[in-house]
């Protein structure tokens, strides 16, 4: 059973506090404070309730000490007119510089993807080319190679004016210290070979240039034995000579190691030339485009051979 008092705080406000009566019973009816817990797992413990006091006005017994100047009248403040509120939707762009917003509207507006155009696409395809070589078709990179393509020339016709020479200029071939070697390698070769099956139509030659080629240049043995090998069988049984000038001792070494395992008929085609007076002597060299390098080791060794006479 509660009791309550009526206080009056400082402030004049009023506060009604309610306080336990006391009372006394007998020790048979105390009610028990708790139950056990050995009961089972479904009975709770339970347990006194706390002293409550209820306030109607805020005091001093509750908060301690409040100022008076806390006293807040709503009525006497002033609040904002719909004026002065900021409007946010409407005006996102009066802080930007107007030439920007402009510009931004503009590239929203031609942001496009471009048109591609039909010159563009004869273009592009001028990029790649389609060979067949032995049947099959074979894709050539034509811009990764453009740099290299004047490593095989037509040097014109011998003989009877049908029979073509085929001018190959190792001097024009790429470094094999490039990281793409061996994609332009390959796609160089797919270029070899198919301008070869263009250019000859009987017998043909070929003039291998060797002379000004530094090591790093010189094709590889397993190369070399690709082409041979890709060349279609009218191209290796037409090959009527295989001269190669300014012979050096390592393209000798790869020959004479390769011997064994070539044909007999195509090694009595392969010819070495140590000059291109000496070449001139063989076939007509109106038609040859010889390499500036090529003709200036030709007058250096040239040179070097009167000198040791």
């Amino acid at each position: 059973m509660l009791v309550g008092s009526v206080l009056r705080g400082r402030n004049g406000s009023t506060v009604l506090r309610m306080s336990p009566l006391s009372y006394s019973l007998q020790p048979s009816t105390i009610p028990p404070t708790s139950l056990p817990l050995q009961g089972g797992a479904s009975q709770r413990k339970k347990l006194s309730a706390p002293r409550i006091s209820l306030s109607l006005d805020q005091s001093e017994d509750d908060f301690g000490e409040t100022p008076d100047d806390l006293d807040i009248n709503v009525d006497d403040l002033d609040t904002p007119d719909e004026g002065d509120y900021l409007d946010y939707t409407d005006h996102e762009m009066d802080w930007e510089d107007p030439n920007t917003a402009n510009r931004s509207a503009t590239s929203e507006v031609y942001n496009t993807i471009p048109t591609y155009s039909a010159e563009e696409e004869r273009q592009d395809g001028k990029l790649w080319r389609t060979v067949i070589i032995g049947e099959q078709e074979h894709r050539i990179n034509m811009k990764l190679i453009e740099p290299y393509m004047k490593v095989i020339s037509h040097g014109g016709y011998y003989g009877n004016g049908v029979n073509a020479i085929i001018v190959f200029a190792a001097c024009f071939l790429p470094d094999s210290d490039r990281e793409e070697y061996h994609e332009i390698m390959e796609n160089l070769f797919l270029y070899v070979i198919s301008t070869l099956e263009l250019m000859v139509a009987e017998d043909y030659m070929i003039v291998y240039l060797n002379g000004a080629t530094p090591h790093r240049r010189m094709p590889g043995l397993g190369w070399l034995k690709k082409c041979y090998q890709m060349i279609d069988r009218r191209l290796r049984k037409n090959l009527k000579s295989f001269i190669i000038l300014h012979p050096s001792w390592f393209i000798r070494t790869i020959l004479a190691i390769t011997k064994p395992f070539i044909s007999t008929k195509f090694s009595s085609k392969i010819k070495y030339v140590n000059s291109l007076d000496e070449l001139q002597e063989l076939i007509p060299m109106d038609c040859i485009q010889i390499p500036e390098c090529i003709i200036r080791l030709d007058k250096q060794l040239k040179e070097a051979a009167e000198n040791s006479r």
